[in-house]
């Protein structure tokens, strides 16, 4: 490589070769994380569904069932945690609140979900609950992982408290995205009461203990996956909930306490999709647009470098042979010897 230019070419061409796979290899595992202060809440709604009259042990139609689902970022919580933890870690204080058709409360949920800001992998601590009762999470919750793949993952069940496998079903199209499918049947299990009951002064810690009426759960999970942020832009749920058994029935085998079809209301759905649009730009700035970029920009230059050095020889050659070549115009030069300067003189 003879010139400065095509020197200065090649050097840039291997900076962004190297660049290239650093960017997708090392800064996006690095760079791609959940922020710990994220506030994100969601409305599903059961129109209608079907609920326990507590007052008359009787289930009933309502025309609609309400669920405000909340994830608050507990920023204190995890910078106490990854002190110990050696990593990035966020704790969200979840709460689902179930309100009736009349705005009154049905059940409280809350829950501390804390996991790795990167891989979404459960991280275990302190404080990880749900409704109060100490957990040991396996598998993931509410979010998939960056770059979620075509496969089945586990999936944690907090009303049963149990992990279960959640199956991919295909790829779909969903709102003008491409988006995998995922499903989880939860088979009818013994579950807990919610200890926040709609009825004051309702033991749900003593009620199955002391009628013997237990409450007994089932139900079809579906998520439609983002696969370059691992977000669902849709979730659906085929809820059933009964109580079995006790004096609580009054003889009867079984209460429907809570059976409908949820689903997120519309205008959520739409400002989760605009959401999540706005974020998988910023993956696939990492994992796609950068790399790729600076892969085709190192080429190009090493292609540039190449040009001016092959143009520099070609000048080269040319004026090489141009010193050695005869003038238009010129005599030819004398094919003889070149003498030494000395003439004999002719003998008189």
């Amino acid at each position: 490589m003879r010139s400065k230019a095509g020197l200065f070419l090649l050097a840039f061409a291997m900076f962004f070769a190297a660049l290239s796979p650093l960017t997708r290899w090392y800064a996006f595992p690095r760079l791609a994380k959940i922020p710990p202060s994220q506030y994100q809440d969601m409305v599903l709604e059961a129109k209608p569904a079907t609920l326990v009259d507590y007052g008359t042990m009787q289930a009933k139609q309502v025309e609609k069932l309400t669920i405000v689902q909340t994830l608050k970022g507990n920023v204190e919580e995890s910078t106490r945690i990854e002190k110990t933890a050696g990593r990035d870690v966020v704790v969200w204080d979840a709460l689902t609140f179930i309100a009736g058709p009349d705005g009154k409360m049905v059940s409280t949920i809350p829950e501390r979900y804390i996991f790795d800001a990167h891989t979404q992998d459960p991280v275990h601590a302190t404080g990880e609950m749900v409704d109060g009762e100490a957990v040991r999470r396996r598998g993931i919750e509410f979010k998939w992982p960056f770059l979620t793949e075509k496969r089945d993952y586990e999936y944690f069940d907090a009303r049963s408290r149990r992990t279960a496998p959640i199956h991919y079903k295909g790829t779909r199209e969903f709102r003008g995205m491409e988006v995998y499918y995922f499903e989880q049947t939860v088979p009818w299990t013994k579950v807990p009461y919610p200890r926040q009951m709609p009825v004051e002064g309702l033991d749900s810690s003593t009620l199955e203990k002391s009628t013997g009426t237990s409450m007994w759960y089932t139900t079809k999970r579906m998520f439609w996956i983002d696969p370059v942020t691992g977000a669902p832009v849709n979730g659906e749920e085929i809820h059933q909930e009964e109580m079995r058994g006790g004096t609580l029935l009054q003889g009867r085998d079984k209460v429907t306490a809570f059976a409908g079809h949820v689903k997120m209301r519309a205008d959520y759905v739409d400002a989760t999709v605009a959401l999540v649009t706005s974020n998988r730009t910023l993956v696939l700035l990492l994992t796609s647009y950068l790399p790729w970029g600076f892969l085709g920009l190192g080429l190009a230059l090493l292609g540039l470098a190449l040009w001016l050095e092959a143009r520099g020889r070609r000048r080269g050659t040319v004026r090489a042979s141009g010193a050695g070549a005869t003038a238009p115009g010129s005599p030819p030069p004398d094919p003889r010897p070149a003498s030494d300067g000395l003439r004999s003189s002719p003998r008189p």
